[in-house]
């Protein structure tokens, strides 16, 4: 039974150590990512801590209604972590993580909701599409308002592949086909679908300060983690 035992570890650790290999690179770390999102729960709580700040920044443009989409959106840019939470630097002009301090991503990246948002009612689309225009920019509404107004995937996609052909050096995906969002490899066509998923748990724990945002049930954590 012990030799048992130990052929069984050893099985275990050429397992652990072959599996990048044999399921590939991008699709490993995708699922290292799922688990260790399932045994670090705090990013909740982690997001949540910042939920004075966000209301603070959307009190100035009168839209604290949204509190809860501009949490989902900090949870999918960061859950929380890293000195720019919001990811907001390159709305700012600035590249990829150049905001070195939380408060300052928060400032921006409400400042980038609003003026999206601000556009968005101006043209007449809908709020999904403000919330991919975080993602997306304000030349997405632009398109979407010529194009009936309503976001969805297909039309995140086909405004993506236009900017891939008008700049395809610049958006290739790494180079990696077998990344989701190849060929549209523009910002993520998916963005809108996935912080939506993630609304109506964090209003939850908005709505319930009793409870503890550390627990999160299954049902929950998935819609978080997708």
């Amino acid at each position: 039974m012990k030799k048992l035992g130990c052929l069984f570890l050893v099985l275990l650790l050429l397992l652990t150590f072959f599996m990048p290999f044999a399921i590939g690179g991008s699709k490993f770390k995708h699922i290292l990512n799922r688990y260790i999102s399932s045994v670090s729960p705090n990013s909740t709580a982690k997001v949540l801590s910042y939920r004075p700040d966000i209301e603070r920044e959307l009190n100035k443009y009168n839209l604290i209604e949204f509190t809860p989409v501009l949490l989902a959106i900090m949870y999918q840019e960061s859950r929380g972590e890293g000195n720019d939470p919001m990811q907001a630097s390159e709305s700012a002009g600035l590249k990829r993580n150049e905001i070195q301090d939380p408060r300052v991503s928060i400032q921006q990246g409400v400042f980038h909701f609003y003026q999206m948002y601000k556009l968005g009612k101006k043209l007449n689309v809908d709020l999904t599409t403000i919330i991919q225009s975080y993602n997306m920019g304000p030349g997405y509404i632009q398109y979407v308002a010529a194009n009936g107004s309503k976001h969805s995937e297909d039309l995140a996609k086909a405004y993506s592949k236009i900017q891939v052909d008008a700049h395809p050096q610049l958006y290739t995906c790494g180079g990696i086909t077998r990344n989701f969002r190849y060929p549209y490899c523009f910002g993520d066509f998916t963005y809108t679908a996935k912080v939506q998923k993630k609304i109506p748990v964090l209003e939850k724990y908005i709505k319930d300060n009793s409870v503890k945002v550390s627990y999160i049930q299954k049902g929950e954590h998935e819609l978080l983690t997708q």
